[in-house]
């Protein structure tokens, strides 16, 4: 079966655009309530793992929409670890 340059652009797109919508969530949610304290600091580091492999394997392949998801994600965690140290230091001080 072979399916069609522009049906795989947009799957390729749709694909980024569902898995990076969830991190912008949570750093909006994040900002909000000024607390990421429920968000697992494994779950970064296997997501951040996994997204460097994707990466990675976006790069061999040269598929410039799996190099641009997983920028865009190892952008969006980095953010929220960011926010996370920084509200739990700020937690820490008020305490």
């Amino acid at each position: 079966m072979e399916i069609d340059g522009t049906l795989l652009t947009i799957l390729g797109i749709t694909a980024g655009v569902l898995i990076l919508s969830g991190w912008v969530e949570q750093i909006i949610k994040g900002y909000k309530t000024k607390s990421l304290k429920d968000v697992s600091k494994y779950l970064m580091v296997f997501i951040s793992g996994g997204s460097i492999l994707w990466l990675i394997y976006g790069i061999i392949v040269a598929d410039v929409y799996i190099i641009g998801t997983n920028i865009a994600a190892i952008f969006l965690m980095m953010i929220v670890l960011f926010m996370k140290k920084r509200y739990e230091k700020i937690s820490k001080i008020n305490q």
